[in-house]
């Protein structure tokens, strides 16, 4: 059977239409370039609209701030694996960034003085970490709500074109091995489509899906990044998975830093606000890693709180009701919605929950991906750009500060987007389309799963949901909060026993009507890839260094591991790139031991 497929032609194609893909589109359609935008959901239902607490800009507006004090936290912040020449350009480029959110419509709340709102957030600090710094503008506790709504409506206006309810499958290359388009997947019909363009720029987000609990919507699977690693191109850091502290216990759904940013104090099974322990100076405000193991470290030591033990309590009982009100409405409907509680008048039950994957496509700050030739040495590739959280830049490094990653997708969202422009107006080479294309290896995964919806006589078997199911709790397991060399072997062998059981798999639902069963089974596809490049690259690192913290290895080595990992799907192989420790203008950040 040969599959059928529809052909389009664009200047620029953007997979994703979360904060990052919307402001990268929003820029190229006002330069007047022939933009779309592939979605999985309706723009709107991007998991940008889930980021609560805020958007990191040192605008002053509640007590003094500059770029260098949010530049030095973040760098501190990172573990000092973050690019510092990469991190400069980010806060710097910060102040005016969110001006520019308001000027497109975000409603951020305000201050009596009519000034952005700014709240306190964790590893914030004045002078140099002298004190706590309030540098996250918020809307309420719903600002990437505001935000994607907001640069939506503006895409509506500037015209781009949006393929809403398509599933990207995969980077298809031309006769010079150059990437020349996309194939997807209209998820209502099933039909196939090839999209051509000019320059391409992955936008897909996380893949949070990989862990049992996590703070993610199901459509996080890392598309981008599995197409990716099948282009033979690397990931980069995949062994950094932040895990929030507070996610609603045994549910996984967030509970914003805004929450303690706003008052909100932990507490374990003995009423103590325990974080003094663990960050005596920033306490309940220290950076998400410290704060994550601290709170294992009380459920394992038997102060943890319920009949089982394994959580503590957040606690904002002590704050005004009006104020919750006002300024986390969201986050107290989520405490009524899935713990049953008021946190006007009740702790939540908290525990940590995968949130954030530092790691991704490695690229520059123009959203350019990088990869690594023959020699060592690192190139660019040719018209592909990613940005958001499927790229590394990196500005995370080993620990993610919340509130930067609002500012990220939104920096190199319109600085890749100008970039792409300016080399789209100016490199006429750029114009493939009469090239042939590179087409059986994705023609052959395509017919394997329209083969499989087919094949009903063993649908009783093992089922998608199942064996999602089985990695999820594998790597929840082994590449959780804390790891050992054992933990994560173990989740190595189990990988490689239930990846095959993939390639058994037969769909039960043959409708034509909606393809959902396709779509997860390419999801899953993809979650197994980037299984591997999680627990290959955390096997090899073996130092502690911010989420990545290993039992085994407590202490961060500069001296050997102050590098970037790169993962190559080819035989699982492994590359390092050294971190660039020299900002853009000022005198750099050296490495030291992180305290809060």
């Amino acid at each position: 059977m040969t599959l059928s497929y529809e052909t389009e032609h664009f200047n620029a194609l953007i997979i994703g239409a979360g904060g990052a893909g919307l402001r990268a589109a929003l820029e190229l359609s006002q330069q007047g370039l022939h933009t779309a935008v592939v979605s999985k959901v309706f723009p709107t239902r991007s998991h940008t609209v889930a980021a609560q607490g805020g958007i990191n800009a040192a605008l002053g507006n509640i007590n003094p701030d500059n770029w260098q004090w949010h530049m030095y936290d973040t760098v501190k912040g990172s573990d000092y694996l973050g690019d510092q020449d990469a991190i400069e350009f980010m806060c710097r480029e910060a102040a005016e960034i969110v001006r520019e959110l308001e000027h497109f419509g975000v409603p951020f709340s305000r201050t009596e003085m009519g000034k952005i709102y700014q709240r306190p957030f964790g590893g914030q600090s004045q002078n140099f970490g002298q004190a706590q710094a309030a540098r996250t503008c918020a809307a309420a506790d719903r600002t990437g709500h505001a935000i994607l709504h907001s640069l939506y409506q503006q895409n509506l206006k500037a015209k781009t074109t949006f393929f809403v309810e398509h599933q990207a499958l995969d980077l298809i290359k031309d006769d010079q091995n150059q990437i020349a388009g996309v194939m997807v997947m209209d998820i209502a019909t099933g039909q196939y489509k090839l999209l051509r363009s000019k320059a391409i720029m992955l936008a897909t987000g996380g893949a949070g899906q990989l862990f049992r609990t996590n703070t993610n919507a199901k459509i996080n699977t890392g598309d981008g990044l599995a197409m990716v690693l099948r282009a033979g191109l690397p990931l980069q850091d995949m062994e950094f998975w932040q895990f929030h502290p507070t996610g609603v216990h045994g549910k996984g759904m967030l509970i914003s830093e805004a929450a303690r940013g706003e008052g909100g104090v932990l507490r374990n099974a003995e009423g103590e606000a325990f974080m003094h322990r663990y960050a005596p100076h920033a306490k309940d405000l220290a950076s998400r890693d410290v704060v994550a193991r601290a709170i294992a470290i009380e459920v394992q030591e038997g102060r943890g709180c319920g009949p089982e033990k394994d959580h503590v309590l957040l606690d904002l009982t002590h704050l005004d009701c009006h104020l919750i009100k006002q300024r986390l409405p969201g986050i107290r409907d989520i405490g009524l919605t899935f713990a049953g509680l008021d946190l006007c008048d009740s702790p939540i039950p908290v525990y940590p929950t995968a949130h954030y994957m530092m790691g991704g496509i490695p690229t520059n700050f123009y959203g350019q991906v990088k990869t690594i030739k023959d020699d060592q040495q690192t190139t660019t590739v040719p018209n592909l750009y990613a940005i958001g959280e499927c790229a590394c830049v990196s500005v995370h490094g080993a620990n993610r500060l919340g509130g930067n990653s609002l500012l990220d997708i939104v920096v190199f969202g319109r600085a890749a987007a100008r970039h792409m422009a300016q080399t789209l107006q100016q490199d006429t080479t750029l114009d493939h389309f009469d090239r042939p294309l590179q087409l059986d290896p994705i023609l052959k995964r395509l017919q394997r799963w329209e083969n499989a919806a087919k094949a009903q006589e063993n649908s009783n078997e093992l089922t998608l949901a199942e064996l999602k199911r089985q990695l999820q709790a594998t790597m929840e397991k082994g590449c959780g909060v804390f790891r050992t060399q054992e933990s994560m072997q173990q989740t190595r062998q189990a990988l490689d026993e239930l990846a095959p059981k993939l390639q058994q798999l037969t769909l039960t639902d043959t409708s034509r009507t909606f393809n959902l069963e396709r779509l997860e089974a390419h999801e899953l596809e993809n979650l197994f890839a980037l299984a591997y490049a999680t627990v290959t690259s955390a096997l090899a690192r073996t130092e502690s260094r911010g989420a990545h913290s290993r039992v085994d290895y407590p202490e961060r080595d500069d001296a050997h591991w102050l590098q970037h990992t790169l993962y190559f799907q080819t035989h699982h192989q492994l590359a390092y790139a050294p971190v660039n420790l020299t900002p853009l203008t000022i005198p750099p950040f050296p490495p030291k031991k992180r305290e809060y």
